[in-house]
């Protein structure tokens, strides 16, 4: 099966902020195993569904398993917010809007997948969600601050003044650019926020976790996935990629579609 083979469909879902935009990929032709559990996408900090591009179509092809994302309130094409994103916010999605597409699709098991930020929310998802989801995996995800994370916001900062790099990103969040920008360099760059860790929700992990990191990340050092994997509850494998920076799934596609896959065949 390739991902020509597959469809999308889209909708939106009533979260806790607003309405949220969400797509599921799944075969033209339905031979997706019923019995195993989709794939739930948790997009990066300034990402959205259609900055997953054809990543979600070609794991579903692949793993022959139906793939979710959604668009975070305030990102993409989910329903603008317009106050400033608590400390706690990676924690808090596992009871937001994470929760909302999981009962509103009536979602009885489920495998987290999240990219960067995203790959901490699903760390903190599956400890909240533990009964239900059977496997957590990240992609380039932050276990901690450390200043190499701090440096590379600071320069994306910098790039982001500049109004050519604003409207690039606009084409993905229109009006609510700014609000984006905000939520992830104003959180990050708080003083209040430099010493949060998911060390307790990797603690309440019940479920196997991989952790796929680049070893060039400009966003964080091989120290990131190492205290992932040190810290879960459950066995971790981890893998890091050399000549690979913060997207790793992008940069090295067949390679980390191959570990994806395989990880995956042992899920239910």
């Amino acid at each position: 099966m390739t991902s020509q083979d597959i469809i999308c469909q889209q909708n939106w879902l009533q979260g806790p902020y607003g309405a949220l935009f969400v797509a599921r990929w799944q075969p033209a032709v339905p031979a997706i195993n019923p019995v195993r559990a989709p794939i739930i996408l948790l997009h990066d900090s300034l990402g959205c569904v259609a900055l997953w591009r054809g990543f979600p179509a070609t794991l579903s092809a692949s793993s022959g398993r139906e793939v979710i994302a959604y668009d975070r309130a305030g990102f993409g094409r989910s329903e603008a917010r317009h106050h400033s994103m608590p400390l706690d916010f990676i924690e808090q999605e596992a009871c937001g809007d994470l929760q909302a597409v999981i009962e509103g699709l009536a979602l009885e098991r489920f495998i987290l997948l999240g990219h960067s930020v995203g790959g901490g929310m699903a760390i903190a998802g599956a400890a909240t969600h533990h009964a239900r989801c059977q496997a957590v995996i990240t992609l380039a995800a932050q276990a901690m601050v450390e200043e190499l994370t701090l440096n590379g916001i600071r320069e994306a900062q910098r790039l982001f003044a500049e109004p050519d790099q604003r409207a690039r990103l606009a084409r993905y969040h229109g009006s609510r650019t700014e609000w984006v920008l905000s939520a992830w360099i104003d959180s990050w760059l708080a003083p209040a926020f430099r010493d949060w860790c998911l060390d307790a929700s990797l603690a309440a992990l019940r479920c196997p976790l991989l952790v796929i990191h680049g070893a060039q990340d400009e966003y964080g050092s091989a120290t990131q996935p190492a205290r992932l994997t040190e810290n879960a509850g459950r066995g971790a494998e981890l893998h890091l990629l050399d000549d690979c920076g913060h997207v790793p799934h992008r940069e090295q596609p067949e390679e980390v579609m191959t570990r994806l896959v395989r990880f995956l065949a042992a899920c239910a």
